[in-house]
Formats: structure tokens, sequence, C-alpha cells
């Protein structure tokens, strides 16, 4: 049988509960040279993380795959969204296979491949002795071209959004007992992973601290298009210190994982930098830094627990909560004695307003509910001394596979709740 990308697992087990596995958790990690984030399926591949992709793509081995036949469910969930690639070639194989049309975030560049299955086994035990479950994961393949300017060994991309071919979708599809929902937590440093939970869990990122990290959460209703796989929310106002810029709740910003850092409209952008020089008056400007125009003398800003000490950045929503940026997530150093503000004009003609970047993300947890279509944020895990690289990935062994070439898989891991 063949398997394109097994999914390793471990499963963390309590012998005293008979509770259903509802948790899955896999590692991620911040590739320095291009800001993007991956997660580990298997062995040691890796998929840069896209939380707006309509479907995962990886190379395929050469010696052949699996194939999904036209006008299957499942070839229908892969090509029904509107999507900026050519329509892909109608197959001239007898029986018709799925032929799709995947996408590098990066470059934008497509390509037409087919559509396939991957294997996926859950094993029980730190020994492989159970087999609990067997069953399929939808991908395209894909050339090795579309790898251009993703970070280094990956073989391809994981979608972890709204669509029915997304990872936390399919995954709930399988498992019942696994919700739609995904909770995500990303590491500020490349030295050290961050961490991402498919389906209920309690949120235990610190194993020095008794802390379920989901009493920090508030939340906001997701924004939807039905011609997009992207996640929304709507906010109020975006507030630099006393000054507020006035936005409709109904009306979506995005948020994105392989965009670096948030991007706002031209006129939005302009009225915030010169919102945000004000509450910086008296400290030294100094020259800018692409791709940022904004920048500071660091030495004199100060720094504290959560970051440069600048005026705090708030999204308002509708409901009273705010999601805080503070210094960690609104400055970044770029060398020598220089910070600059993390946030780039995205042009006169974008399509959102808003786009919340990677960078603001670090180091706060967010909860993808998809069942229920709601958005948690927790604002910065400094205020509580913790970050996203604190989770205890060594509680269990190892699966050792006897066909594995480089030693036990680290990927993703079964959790029991109790």
């Amino acid at each position: 049988m063949i398997n394109l990308f097994l999914l390793s697992l471990f499963l963390i087990f309590n012998e005293s509960t008979a509770q259903p596995h509802t948790t899955l958790v896999a590692p991620l990690n911040k590739d320095t040279a291009t800001s993007l984030y991956t997660i580990l399926l298997n062995s040691g591949d890796r998929y840069v993380v896209d939380i707006a992709a309509p479907f995962s793509w990886r190379r395929c081995p050469s010696r052949g795959h699996p194939t999904v036949a036209c006008f299957t469910t499942e070839c229908f969930q892969a090509t029904y969204l509107p999507s900026p690639c050519p329509p892909p070639p109608t197959s001239s194989k007898t029986p018709c296979k799925c032929i799709v049309s995947p996408q590098n975030p990066i470059t934008q560049s497509c390509a037409f491949d087919q559509l396939t299955s991957i294997n996926l086994t859950l094993t029980s035990g730190a020994n492989p002795t159970a087999e609990i479950a067997s069953t399929y994961i939808y991908l395209s393949c894909a050339p090795k071209s579309l790898l251009q300017s993703l970070p280094r060994g990956v073989v391809g991309l994981a979608s972890l959004s709204l669509a029915p071919l997304s990872l936390p979708s399919q995954l709930s599809d399988r498992f019942p007992r696994l919700s739609r929902k995904f909770a995500m937590c990303l590491p500020s440093s490349s030295s050290r992973n961050g961490v991402i939970f498919f389906g209920n869990a309690s949120y235990d990122l610190d194993p020095r601290m008794e802390l379920d990290a989901s009493s920090l959460l508030s939340y906001t209703p997701l924004l939807t298009n039905p011609k997009s796989a992207a996640y929304g929310i709507g906010i109020k106002a975006l507030s630099i210190g006393p000054n507020s810029i006035p936005m409709s709740p109904f009306e979506a910003i995005g948020l994105s994982t392989v965009v670096p850092y948030t991007t706002l409209v031209t006129d939005v952008f302009k009225v915030f930098v010169e919102f945000f020089a004000e509450a910086m008056k008296g400290v030294p400007r100094v020259k800018s830094v692409k791709p940022f125009t904004t920048c500071y003398k660091a030495s004199a800003i100060g720094f504290d627990r959560v970051g440069f000490h600048v005026p705090q950045i708030d999204l308002e929503f509708d409901n009273g909560k705010n999601w805080t940026i503070f210094g960690a997530n609104s400055m970044v150093g770029v060398g020598g004695d220089t910070a600059c503000l993390a946030f780039l004009d995205g042009g006169t003609t974008a399509e959102l307003k808003i786009v919340i970047g990677a960078f603001q993300m670090q180091d706060n947890l967010l909860v993808f509910d998809l069942d229920q279509l709601r958005f948690g944020f927790s604002s910065s895990l400094l205020f509580e001394r913790m970050t996203c690289s604190n989770f205890n990935f060594t509680k269990g062994e190892a699966i050792e596979d006897e066909n594995a070439m480089h030693g036990p898989y680290y990927g993703i891991y079964l959790i029991d709740l109790v």
C-alpha cells in the first residue's frame, strides 16, 4: 500500500479512563529564512502551514500514487471554490482522474496535478501493538517547481482552512469524536517548536504551570465567504493608544500564516502610522529599514516582559472584547539599535483593509472553531510568563516503525483527555 505521508502518532494514555481520544497535537516550527511556519506530519516531512488554502498538496513519489475519480465528492470539494489559477484540463484517461490546481501562496504560481489520498494509521501506546483506525486523507500532488520560495526541505503545504478538504475538516470527518476545531500557537523563535491542537483540548502549554490557557481566551465570530476558504473576523475599530480608526464589524479582516507582517490598505495604513508616531512622540526616529517605513532608536524605547515598551494596539470587537497587540508583536528589531513598526502598507487595491500576519500571531494562543464559527484569542502569552514553545512534547515514547530508515517518528500525537 502506497503511503505518501504516514502520520506518525503517539498515544499519551491514561489507563484509568475510558474516555475517547479527542485531541491530536503536532509541533510547529518557524523558518528563519522565509518567516513561514511548518507543521511536522511524519518522521521528517515538513509542510508549510496555510490557513487559507482550499486543500493540502505535496510532492508525490515517482513510483506512483492512488488517484481519485472525477465526479466524486472529493473531486468536487477540491474544485468548487473560485481559484486564481487557470482551470485544470479535463482528464483524458479512462476512467477519468480528478485534476486540480495547487498553488504556491508566496509566488502565486499554479500547477495542474492529480488529487490523491494518503493512508492515515493511528496506533495506541508507546509500542504500536493496537490499531485504532485507518482512513484516507485527500490532497493534491504537486511538481517540484511549486516548492520555490518555500522553506528549504519542505515537501508541500498543509491546509488548515475552512474548506472541506482542509486537515481539520478531514480529521473530524474520519473521527467523529474529534471536533472540527484547532488551536494554533506560533513560536517566535526557530530554535524551539510551537504547537497545534486538533479537536477539543485543555491547553496546558507550560508543564511548569498549572494553567489551562483556555482560561485566557476571548471569542469573536468567524466571518465566512462562500467564495473563499479563508478565515475572517470583524472589528469595530483599530486603536493605537487613545486614538482609533473606525471599522465595520461586518466587513471581514483577514488572518494569514503566509503573510509575515500585518498589512493595511494604504489609506488606513497612513492614519495608523500617524497615530502611532503621535503616541511615540519624544522617541528618536531613525532611518527606515525595508520593508518597514517607521523605525526608532531601540535603546530609547525600553523593554518589558511583553516586548518593546510601546503603545498597545487593540483590535476592538463589537462584543466589547479586545485583541491587544503589545511590543513583542508590534515592533521588530532589525539589527543595531533599530526597531521598526512591524506593519506594512498593503497598497491601494488590497482586497481586505487589514490582513493580520504571522508576526502578530506569535506567542498568542489562537483557536479556530469551525463547528461554532468562532475565533478565540489570548493576546500575548508573555504576560503569563509563557510562550508557544513551552509545550512538552516528551510525555510519551516515540513509536518505532520497523520500516523507518531514520529512527523513530515524531509528528502528530494522540492525547487522551480525562
